[in-house]
């Protein structure tokens, strides 16, 4: 028996085991087989299997006809690139925004629509350079985020940065995702003040909208993203985000290989967040994202009479020097302490609170310890006696010779 001699409902069986390739090529055998693989519900398997696509609907979001059409649309606008990396950079979006959306609602409102060829070609002309095709599939997907009206200058009310950040004295940092028009003027203003030059092919993409000056570099002909130390300023120094190693096939429009370190950084945030390492923290009715790790082995916890205390440390390269033996690298740590639903429990006595009093707090290094801070319990230089009902946080930034907490309510 013949193909013509098989029912239209085995037909569609063995067109729903086929992608998108060889369903194209089964409807140009014949217009019953072209009619079979033009029924909608087979694109609709094929839409959301390949674009986590549960509507119709083309790439910057508006309804489609149809589930066939909406595929169509989606290849057709990114025809210039190679579809493995174009469904890899969209699964990379859609773990971000899922977890925004869930996690940090607010924050997802910022990302900006796709940018478009000519917006990227127009930043390739200004600064002299030329995207990897990851980088430039990420921007088509995604323009960055829309700044604080007060625009990089300090607003501390307006930390919704998606890359996020740390706050320990008085130094805060909550980095944004740049959209390119801000990446041309940051770009701009780091050779102009710091003397990059074009020819060095570095674009900023990241920065904090904090008056705490972390910035993150992309150099568009290694594919390398890179953060600022201390010394960026006066010596442009910067510490790569990603091992160089994992980098490859930046560029040409064949393979399914392609990551650049901005598509890694992403992916490896998105991990993050999925995992719960990364989690939104809330401070003063002031939410953002918090880099301190949320969980083991990154973050330790124990639990003493009732109180459950979690500690973890987050590297800050904006303060790190790598000339200097010394402050080489500074982490920032994190001290949260709260009471489990049961109470403090002293000798069978159940209390709803209960008062810090003396602190002591052990540093290592690589199993050993490299510093003990003991003595009653401070905010910075002040003695305090903090009752602890919900929940207390001691955030501190340590080189091996600070010796002062800062802390608040949770």
């Amino acid at each position: 028996m013949g193909l013509e001699g098989v029912g239209d409902g085995a037909i569609h069986e063995i067109l729903s085991k086929l992608g998108p390739n060889d369903t194209g090529k089964v409807s140009c055998v014949s217009k019953r087989f072209r009619d079979s693989a033009s029924v909608d519900s087979l694109w609709s398997k094929i839409c959301l299997d390949d674009l986590d696509l549960v509507s119709p609907q083309d790439p910057q979001g508006n309804p489609a006809p149809s589930f066939k059409v909406s595929y169509q649309l989606w290849r057709e606008a990114f025809a210039m690139y190679p579809w493995p990396l174009v469904l890899r950079v969209k699964r990379c979006w859609g773990k971000l925004k899922s977890w925004l959306s869930k996690n940090y609602p607010e924050a997802e409102a910022t990302l900006r629509g796709g940018a478009s060829e000519s917006d990227i070609e127009q930043l390739e002309r200004l600064l002299k350079v030329k995207l990897p095709l990851p980088t430039r599939v990420l921007y088509r997907f995604h323009d960055g985020q829309e700044l604080p009206a007060m625009n990089l200058t300090g607003n501390p009310f307006l930390l919704l940065g998606i890359i996020g950040g740390y706050d320990f004295y008085d130094h805060l940092v909550n980095v944004y995702l740049l959209p390119l028009s801000q990446v041309i003027v940051e770009t701009r203003k780091a050779r102009y003040c710091w003397g990059f030059t074009s020819r060095s092919k570095y674009i900023v993409v990241a920065a904090s909208s904090t008056s705490a000056k972390k910035l993150f570099f992309f150099n568009c002909t290694k594919g390398q993203l890179y953060v600022g130390t201390s010394k960026l300023s006066t010596d442009r120094d910067m510490i790569p985000c990603v091992p160089n190693s994992l980098i490859r096939s930046v560029r040409g429009s064949s393979g399914d290989q392609h990551q650049d370190a901005m598509l890694l950084w992403l992916e490896e945030h998105g991990r993050r967040m999925e995992s719960g390492i990364i989690k939104v923290r809330e401070q003063e009715e002031i939410r953002s994202i918090s880099l301190f790790p949320e969980v083991p082995p990154l973050c330790s916890t124990t639990v003493t009479n009732g109180v459950k205390i979690r500690a973890s440390a987050v590297f800050v390269p904006e303060l790190a020097n790598l000339q200097h033996d010394i402050d080489k690298y500074l982490f920032a740590y994190s001290i949260r302490m709260s009471l489990l639903p049961d109470g403090c429990i002293i000798n069978g006595m159940t209390f709803n609170s209960c008062q810090l009093k003396l602190r002591h707090w052990q540093i290592r290094s690589n199993d050993a310890v490299a510093f003990i801070d003991d003595g009653e319990a401070m905010i910075g230089e002040v003695l305090v006696c903090l009752v602890i009902s919900l929940s207390v946080v001691v955030a501190s930034a340590d080189d091996i010779s600070v010796k002062t907490f800062m802390c608040w309510k949770n």
